[in-house]
Order: structure tokens, then sequence, then C-alpha cells
């Protein structure tokens, strides 16, 4: 039982953290495979898209392993938050909970804001910019960068590929950015 209330904390980033970087040397070491999660959706579009498209005219069955990554993720996800969540909140700092609160948001009660991440926040300017516009520049970002923030900053990084540095830093300059000084624009809308 005590493993069960193990898994029902928060893990510090020094346990979590070193067991998603375990996961590069373990695909290499196992099947020579590389660590990301954005090239799953163009599999799955080669896989159900019987267009002529080019950029899916490929043998995406030879990377079939990463959609069963990808499900074993959303699996465990959903495992996590249906058998092991806690009865706790997400512990946040008291002057961001103040912050929050001064922006308008104030249902902290998940892992996202209801306030802004829901279906009925979906319904406002607010909830569309967030989540169809905020989407689709993620989406575009990660397609222009060749990868996304788990194929360059972990998999990138960790074999010392310099495009990889260069997205990763690009990365957290538009995340610093995003955070100081829009983001305060569009939680007042």
């Amino acid at each position: 039982m005590y493993v069960f209330a193990v898994l029902q904390q928060p893990w510090p980033w020094w346990i979590a953290g070193p067991l998603i970087g375990l996961m590069v040397p373990a695909l290499l070491l196992v099947g020579n495979k590389a660590f990301g999660i954005s090239s799953s959706l163009r599999h799955i579009c080669a896989a159900c898209i019987p267009a002529g498209i080019s950029f899916f005219q490929y043998d995406w069955k030879k990377e079939r392993w990463n959609l069963f990554f990808v499900a074993g993720i959303i699996l465990g996800g959903w495992i996590a938050v249906t058998f092991m969540s806690g009865d706790h909140s997400v512990d946040l700092n008291p002057a961001m909970v103040k912050t929050l609160h001064g922006e308008g948001v104030s249902d902290l009660s998940g892992l996202l804001p209801g306030d802004v991440f829901s279906f009925h926040a979906l319904l406002s300017l607010r909830g569309v910019i967030f989540i169809v516009v905020g989407g689709f520049l993620v989406g575009f970002g990660t397609r222009y960068a060749g990868g996304c923030t788990s194929g360059h900053a972990i998999m990138g990084l960790s074999s010392l590929q310099w495009p990889s540095l260069v997205a990763t830093m690009c990365f957290m300059a538009g995340g610093f950015f995003m955070t100081w000084f829009i983001l305060p624009h569009l939680l007042k809308l």
C-alpha cells in the first residue's frame, strides 16, 4: 500500500527528470530509436489518409513503434489521473496564485486552469485564442522546427545536435517572451 501512496504524490524534479532522460538511452539501446512525439501525427496521417500527398508517401509501418509509444503515454496519463491522483491540488507559488487571481483566473483546482482551458472557455474569445490559435501555433512551430520540445531538448541535446540546441534556445526564448509580454494581455480578454 505504501507504493500506491507514493505514486499518488507529485514526484520531485530530481526523480521525474532523470526518469524521462533515461528514455533516450533506453530507446537507443533497445532499438536504435529516437525519442520524440511530434512525428507520430505524421505517421497517423500517413496511415489514415489515402491521399496522394507526397509528405505522407513513405513506409509508416517502420515507425509504428512510435504509435505504440504515444498510445502508452496516453494510457499512462489516463491511468494516473483516474486511479492515482490524490486529493491535493497542484502546488503553486502563492505569488503566482495572487497574480493569476488578479488576471481573472480563479479556477486552479486541476492541472490546467479551468477558466482558460475547458469546453465552456472554448466558447469565449480567450478560449479560442488559447486552445485553437495556440494549438495551431504549437503544431506549426513543431513542424517548422523539425520536432517538438521532447525531441529537440531531450533527444537532440543528449546526442549533441547543433540544430536541437538552437531550437531549444528558441523554444525557451519564445516561452519567456510569451509568459512575460503576451500572456498578461491575453488573460485580460
